[in-house]
């Protein structure tokens, strides 16, 4: 079911986050870019939005980790209902999409609650100082529609962000699947 990101005021705090890398490939910390700009961004392995933006988004998040941003994926859904999101199929969607930043698993879907995720794509660019920058969509292209994959709405932000300019003033809201919540689990809004 396709649904839109929730509306979070800019200037919300990162919030902290322990995560294992999907595929028992070690553990990446929020604080591990303290200090530092981050961009959040929550993914799955079988989301048709997803899948529709991953090659461009792994090539510009390449540019951006050059460009001195942090990148992480998260996933958070359900691997029971969705097995082909289990975290040990992880490693071989970021090589498919060729993500070169930590691909996270949430196991217990905590920490997308958190961050008041609700769809993948769901995007949270943080400053240095860890306060949210921009929240919003990748770009205007969707699997069904006609528009180029070019990422240039979140581009934009992260060029901003870089550059010590304003955020965006005019943000149209991320759009994906819903996250796949654990029966019993899915936040109370």
């Amino acid at each position: 079911m396709a649904m839109t990101g929730k509306d979070l005021p800019l200037g919300s705090t990162l919030p902290s986050f322990d995560l294992p890398v999907g595929g028992g490939e070690g553990r990446w910390r929020s604080a591990d870019a303290a200090g530092k700009p981050l961009l959040v961004l929550f993914l799955c392995n079988h989301c048709p939005y997803v899948l529709h933006i991953a090659h461009k988004l792994g090539t510009l998040a390449r540019t951006w980790q050059e460009q001195g941003l942090v990148v992480v994926g998260i996933n958070a859904n359900d691997p029971e209902t969705y097995p082909e999101d289990a975290p040990e199929r992880m490693p071989a969607e970021a090589k498919r999409a060729g993500y070169t930043f930590p691909y996270l698993f949430d196991a217990s879907q905590e920490v997308a609650k958190a961050f008041h995720a609700v769809c993948t794509p769901d995007i949270f660019l943080f400053d240095a100082a860890g306060r949210l920058f921009y929240h919003g969509q990748f770009d205007s292209s969707r699997p069904k529609n006609t528009e180029p994959v070019t990422g240039a709405d979140l581009d934009n932000a992260v060029q901003a962000l870089l550059q010590h300019r304003a955020p965006p003033s005019q943000v149209t809201p991320c759009m994906g699947c819903s996250i796949k919540w654990r029966a019993g689990n899915a936040p109370a809004d």
